[in-house]
């Protein structure tokens, strides 16, 4: 029941963030009773609660990334690009791959 709890607050949380309004408990357990949901009564004061402590673009910008949630997240750019071979790369290796499987197809199984 708790995950259900937790998922109920934060979707609750979410939504009122979107649309700029100040996110208190009241307003999470409105939203919750709204979608028919029933949770436990300390979750939305504390859903409320972490809300007012955090930036909740940046905990939404952060998702999955470990540690500190309001470290940025370095990326190499020009390594990645480099990463991703051209579309003439791609085409010679294609090209490689049949003509080994035709070469292969040359010699029979009884030989």
């Amino acid at each position: 029941m708790s995950n259900t709890s937790e998922l109920a607050c934060t979707y609750a949380a979410l939504i009122l963030h979107d649309d700029g309004i100040e996110i208190t408990a009241e307003k999470i357990a409105k939203l919750v009773k709204a979608a028919n949901v029933n949770v436990e009564s300390y979750w939305p004061s504390l859903f409320a609660k972490l809300c007012q402590k955090k930036n909740i673009d940046d905990l939404i910008m952060n998702v999955g990334a470990s540690g500190d949630a309001a470290a940025p997240v370095a990326i190499n750019v020009p390594a990645a690009a480099q990463a991703v071979p051209s579309a003439e790369e791609t085409k010679k290796k294609k090209e490689e791959v049949k003509e080994e499987s035709e070469d292969d197809m040359v010699f029979g199984l009884f030989d």
